[in-house]
């Protein structure tokens, strides 16, 4: 392409709506070789030169526009580079601050939620809440006993033994005859009394007998079951499951798992089988339940077995509470006399959550969430117990203070009884008689 032949600034110019070009030569030779062709065609050249100042001009124009476009693009790109930086920047102090309140406040070791449980409910804490109670009693006993002490010790009419001083001298010769005749009358009751008490005790022992009989015949019968297939079944229906008391029923050659599970079957097919055997029993070994709850899944066609016993005592030994054994069974607890059913609860989602997780089209589960929010249940579910046994473990001693306290007021009761009795007079006597 030829040189421009650049063009002096007066000869160029804006008359209104127009552009105009004065003594203009173009000497590029595609421009003088289309010109040619047009002019032997019989074309104006005129025409010729309008259009390629038009077209040149939109080419430039679309040029221009490309190159702002391609700059607002990159400042833009720049500036929500900017903008997520600061964003990622803030979202991590955010993050760094939350996470140093969480440690604050639920750290096991510094956390001031697990103090503050400590200091009002620890054993060894004297702010703690029985602590208080017990010391609460035994300030109310020892004032009890100084007041008692103090009143029957005065030498002033507040002692309401010094008013019967000086007739209980005067009348013990005849309370002592009074008395021999009482006595004889009592030794004759309470012969009468012992035979009565004799047959009363034996007939007590045998009522008890054929309680622990009918206790004997119970203990693997239908009360414990029917109580526990209640509580699985209420779990179950709350999570679209469903529940079936099979006790009675013979499948897979035997009758072990009394209450049978299945996973989602109240809205279309089971995903799963759970097996709940319950045992009111006490010395269960560990092998004998091992063996029970694998025929228990067998009978029962399901992928999971727990046992369920009454009190942590009838746990077999050498297994803990929502232990897993071999990944398919585990044991807990379920007293229908403590109306609760959080740790039967916990046991069930346990189970549950690991037949969905071993299925093959739930591969989008977390597992490793799933088993760290059973062991946060487990580890919480340790702490309630704990709490409760305290609660309980304090309870029972403000019970017996109470006791304590009822059973000096009737000691005290039976003195003053006896004090009336040695300061009766012959005339309340003879009125008695008659």
């Amino acid at each position: 392409m030829d040189p421009i032949i650049p063009i002096a600034a007066e000869q160029v110019r804006l008359l209104g709506d127009q552009l105009l070009i004065e003594a203009l030569t173009v000497d590029d030779e595609a421009t003088v070789t289309l010109a040619r062709e047009r002019e032997a065609a019989g074309e104006s050249l005129d025409e010729l030169v309008s259009q390629a100042i038009e077209i040149g001009a939109r080419i430039l124009q679309r040029e221009q526009t490309a190159s702002d476009t391609e700059f607002v693009k990159a400042e833009f790109e720049r500036q929500a580079h900017e903008v997520e930086q600061q964003f990622n920047e803030s979202a991590q102090k955010v993050s760094e601050g939350l996470r140093e309140k969480i440690d604050a406040t639920f750290d096991a070791d510094a956390g001031l939620l697990p103090k503050l449980l400590d200091q009002h409910f620890g054993e060894n804490s004297s702010t703690a809440v029985q602590n208080q109670v017990k010391a609460l009693v035994e300030e109310m006993l020892r004032m009890h006993r100084e007041a008692l002490t103090k009143q029957f010790t005065a030498d002033d009419e507040s002692n309401p033994l010094i008013q019967f001083q000086k007739l209980t001298t005067e009348i013990i010769k005849q309370a002592s005859d009074q008395q021999a005749k009482q006595l004889l009358e009592m030794n004759r009751t309470i012969a009468e009394m012992q035979k009565t008490i004799a047959g009363s005790e034996a007939e007590a022992e045998g009522a008890e007998k054929l309680a622990e009989a009918e206790a004997r015949g119970t203990a693997k019968g239908r009360s414990y079951e029917e109580q526990v297939a209640e509580a699985v079944a209420t779990i179950a229906h709350a999570r679209g499951d469903s529940s079936e008391a099979v006790g009675e029923k013979t499948e897979g050659g035997g009758k072990k798992g009394d209450v049978v599970v299945e996973i989602e079957a109240q809205s279309g097919p089971a995903r799963g089988r759970i097996a709940f055997e319950a045992k009111n029993v006490k010395d269960f070994p560990r092998g004998k339940m091992i063996t029970t709850l694998d025929r228990a899944r067998q009978q029962r066609s399901a992928g999971y077995a727990v046992l369920v016993v009454p009190t942590d005592a009838q746990v077999p030994a050498n297994t803990r509470i929502l232990e897993e054994i071999h990944g398919d069974k585990l044991v807990i607890t379920y007293d229908p006399d403590t109306e609760s059913t959080l740790v039967l609860e916990t046991g069930y989602a346990l189970a549950r959550a690991r037949l969905l997780m071993g299925r093959a089209e739930t591969g989008d589960i977390d597992v490793a969430a799933v088993t760290e929010a059973t062991e946060k249940a487990i580890e919480i579910l340790a702490s309630v117990k704990k709490i409760k046994a305290s609660l309980t473990s304090a309870k029972t001693q403000i019970d017996t203070s109470a006791s304590s306290v009822d059973d000096m007021a009737s000691r005290v009761r039976e003195q003053l009884d006896a004090i009336r009795e040695l300061t009766r007079t012959a005339n309340e006597d003879e009125v008695d008689a008659d």
